[in-house]
């Protein structure tokens, strides 16, 4: 399974983007996906998760209530809609798919559980 990140890109604070993350391969269906960051100097942050056939959702703290992930199967595409960014949300974001098995939330927020990474797109929000 191949994983392509794009949609970042810079934007003023309270603006939005929308990440979308192409999968080939492997039919992207039967994978669970998520979002990652990475800050400079920082650790990778987990930002949301998806269940295979996207009924189940998880977001980080940070994440909720301002971003959404969601995925077309039939386009094996994952996406996630950020609004009110933030610059606290500049960083590298990656898309992930792993195998959680059916209708599962997943709770991996560390990433090991994911099998294939995407290259990231930059996200920097300006003050």
């Amino acid at each position: 399974v191949q994983l392509q990140a794009s949609g970042g890109g810079l934007v003023q604070a309270g603006g939005s983007l929308r990440l979308s993350c192409a999968t080939s391969g492997r039919t992207v269906s039967s994978f669970a996906a998520g979002w990652f960051r990475q800050a400079p100097g920082k650790d990778r942050e987990f930002v949301a998760s998806i269940s295979w056939n996207g009924d189940k959702t998880y977001y980080a703290d940070s994440a909720k209530g301002r971003f959404t992930i969601s995925r077309d199967n039939a386009k094996n595409t994952v996406y996630l809609q950020m609004n009110s960014l933030k610059p606290e949300d500049t960083a590298v974001y990656y898309c992930a798919a792993g195998i959680f098995g059916p209708s599962t939330v997943v709770t991996d927020t560390t990433g090991r559980g994911y099998d294939y990474w995407g290259k990231g797109t930059q996200v920097t929000v300006s003050q």
